[in-house]
């Protein structure tokens, strides 16, 4: 019997949740049966983490998925960097409307020396284009090289033209500029400034040799495998462009070319974000380490003010800039949508609508986090099946759904007891 129809029949989920929350372990007992793998969810209202759930294996040996299990969480990291940079912009040491060769002097030749962090952090700097940066992949993993690549790069864009989503550029950007700025190590700060004031579980962007028992193996369909392995990327590439110049014709402005010079390094078929060389270095846009407890108090406490027990983190100002909907350029490259960019942080879509005030990140096999302010609600999901993007893949949307619904519904009971969830899903 194939691992997937094995999984599907009896997924097993663990954890607590409170009654109002019902909606969200359904929604998760209905994934974990849909798909291969396993996940957590967890979310946070009023201050409370109100949903604590956990199921499914963590790789394709059927392996049970923990309490502690975490897992790589592709684009979700970003809005883990994006949160330690406005950490060091509320103590005033980062600008956002300074220029980043005020801190990174070697960034500002080649066309940049006016972009600004602002610019960064909004994905309007024209610095996507990776694929035209290095010549392999790999070299994603040696930090030293990657700043100097960008160093020496000159914009695809003007800046502040168009946005371009900086799918894998974005870490290194942001996490440059902090390491600048405080003279210490990013991933070491990640643990300073976030994981350990909070007593944060599992969050890690180059993860320590000794945690990476905990991290759950990613799986891919055979499908997707097959296709990384034909020349089909190439042609559509060579369309792409094709159909950008056609459509330019006919008056609609549209770059599908960027989409593979922002997201398809060469020898990107063959990169595990999952093995643990890739997971012991840090690659801030793509290669964070998570429980889904981690990512949801995190935002709880962005959706609080910037303070969640007694810990915080920013100040409420900072916050409100950090999270305050930046001016769009009504031209898009890589992600041909407007992705309604806070700085660093994007809008949020459910399955039962777009919480105007909520900001978050998703991520490329279905991970995600969010807060929203107005409700004081906070979710995240961790995933490791990597069935695809946000845009092709529906499960934070779902699992944001279902608790945007439980909150919307909810009383204001004095005192509540969780229950636990046990067994396994009928």
């Amino acid at each position: 019997m194939k691992l997937r129809k094995m999984l599907a029949r009896k997924p097993h989920l663990d954890g607590r949740i409170h009654p109002d929350f019902r909606g969200v372990e359904l929604a998760l007992r209905d994934q974990l049966r849909n798909y291969p793998g396993g996940a957590a969810v967890c979310v946070y209202h009023r201050g409370e983490a109100v949903v604590d759930l956990w199921g499914g294996c963590s790789d394709e040996q059927g392996t049970q998925w923990r309490k502690d299990t975490m897992a790589p969480s592709f684009s979700t990291t970003k809005g883990v960097a994006s949160t330690l940079l406005h950490i060091f912009a509320d103590r005033g040491l980062i600008d956002y409307d300074a220029r980043v060769a005020q801190y990174w002097p070697e960034f500002g030749q080649a066309g940049k020396e006016n972009i600004t962090v602002r610019q960064i952090l909004s994905h309007q700097s024209g610095l996507y284009h990776i694929r035209q940066m290095i010549d392999h992949v790999d070299r994603m993993l040696d930090w030293e090289h990657m700043v100097t690549a960008i160093e020496q790069t000159w914009p695809a864009h003007e800046p502040g033209t168009r946005t371009g989503y900086h799918g894998l550029t974005f870490g290194f950007l942001v996490g440059e500029i902090i390491q600048r700025v405080t003279g210490e190590k990013f991933s070491d700060l990640v643990q300073k400034e976030i994981a350990k004031p909070m007593g944060l579980d599992g969050c890690f962007i180059g993860t320590p040799e000794h945690e990476l028992p905990r991290a759950a193996k990613l799986i891919f369909p055979e499908s997707t495998r097959r296709l990384s392995k034909t020349s089909l990327g190439s042609r559509l590439e060579v369309n792409a462009a094709r159909l950008s110049k056609l459509l330019q014709r006919l008056g609609v402005d549209s770059d599908l070319a960027s989409i593979f010079d922002a997201l398809a390094p060469r020898g990107i078929s063959d990169f595990d974000f999952g093995s643990p060389e890739s997971l012991r270095v840090a690659i801030p846009a793509g290669n964070g380490l998570f429980t889904a407890r981690s990512l949801a108090k995190m935002y709880a406490l962005l959706g609080n003010g910037g303070e969640l027990d007694g810990v915080r983190l920013l100040g409420a100002q900072t916050l409100r800039e950090a999270t305050t909907l930046q001016k769009p350029t009504g031209r898009h490259s890589v992600i041909p949508l407007d992705m309604r960019w806070r700085l660093g942080y994007h809008a949020v879509v459910t399955t039962r609508g777009f919480p105007r005030q909520a900001f978050g990140h998703f991520g490329f096999g279905g991970s995600g986090a969010w807060a929203d302010p107005r409700r004081q609600l906070a979710v995240a999901l961790i995933v490791n099946s990597g069935l695809g993007s946000p845009f092709g893949d529906m499960r934070t949307a779902r699992i944001g759904g279902a608790a945007l619904a439980c909150a919307n519904a909810r009383s204001r009971p004095a005192g509540w007891l969780s229950r636990p969830v046990l067994g396994r899903a009928g």
